[in-house]
């Protein structure tokens, strides 16, 4: 069994996009994967097909049921806020032992790869003391980060894996997920991160017109990987 956390430089940034794309491109090497979206905000039951979560399990084709997606989305909140303060809202909590329990028991019972993603970017609170970087501290998995191609997506990956590296988590990959807008050519974002995290091994996603991801990084990300 192998486990990875994918966590982001912030929201909107692609974490979801890549964990599908990858899970399917898995699931063609006959590979089992197992994904996981522990906690979601701005989920409407009455709507279930917009949320990530139903990707998500579409993706490892598992039926997209509200009862499957609360299996891997147990913390669900109604108003698109950070976590705290969707649960807030709501008169609830996260408590970090609890999500800790929950990823640690569907991670154990995987019979082979689990991504486990996060909500936003590392320094989103999911209650008023904690954030997904104390998550991601506890679960100590190893960390894949999805940053963008827009400007200023340097500053923002940096300042990311500067806090991942201050709780000592290793962040074996980077991936530049092409943005709607990119200054530059992700190539060249990608060489000045690398620049930066030369023990990380920074990747590109480039999509094609009808919005997937290129098939040449792709198979290159699951070599990468070796998975």
């Amino acid at each position: 069994m192998t486990a990875f956390f994918i966590t982001s430089s912030g929201t909107e940034i692609g974490k979801t996009f890549v964990a599908c794309e990858l899970a399917k491109a898995l699931r063609g090497r006959q590979r089992h994967v197992h994904l996981l979206k522990p906690v979601i905000s701005g989920f409407d039951p009455e709507e279930i097909e917009v949320s990530d979560s139903f990707k998500l399990l579409e993706s490892i084709g598992v039926p997209p049921t509200l009862a499957n997606i609360t299996a891997i989305s147990p913390w669900q909140f109604k108003a698109p806020l950070s976590p705290d303060m969707a649960a807030s809202r709501e008169g609830r909590r996260i408590s970090l032992s609890e999500l800790k329990g929950f990823c640690q028991e569907q991670i154990s019972q995987s019979q082979d790869l689990v991504f486990v993603e996060g909500v936003g970017g590392v320094m989103v609170p999911i209650n008023e003391n904690t954030t997904v970087l104390d998550w991601i501290s506890v679960l100590g998995l190893p960390t894949i980060v999805i940053v963008g191609g827009y400007l200023g997506t340097i500053s923002h990956t940096l300042t990311t894996l500067a806090a991942l590296a201050s709780r000592d988590i290793k962040v074996p990959y980077v991936i530049v997920n092409e943005s709607e807008e990119n200054p530059v050519p992700i190539a060249e974002t990608a060489a000045t991160i690398k620049r930066f995290v030369p023990t990380s091994h920074v990747l590109t996603m480039s999509r094609t017109p009808d919005n997937q991801m290129s098939e040449q990084e792709l198979m290159l990300l699951i070599d990468v990987l070796d998975i």
